[in-house]
């Protein structure tokens, strides 16, 4: 599939044909000003499965810090997680 690339005037002058294109195909549609990349438009649930995943591992991460007085520097997260990543 294509990426769908508009100018930012677009949301402004086309907003339903941008809305309706979303809608349709459930792709995000990618704006750009003078040429340059400028935002991402995205319907709700296109966003939603973007950020529940996350949002889920936060609230865990708020109900185990309530369980325990342990805490990691800005550093020790750092380096644990590029550990994991990079194994």
């Amino acid at each position: 599939m294509m990426i769908n690339i508009r100018p930012v005037s677009d949301l402004r002058n086309k907003y339903s044909e941008i809305e309706n294109t979303i809608q349709s195909s459930g792709r995000p549609v990618f704006l750009t000003k003078n040429g340059y990349g400028s935002m991402v438009v995205m319907s709700i649930e296109q966003y939603a499965a973007l950020t529940d995943d996350v949002e889920m591992k936060l609230l865990q991460a708020d109900r185990a810090a309530e369980n325990t007085d342990e805490r990691y520097t800005a550093q020790e997260v750092f380096e644990n997680a590029r550990k994991r990543i990079h194994g």
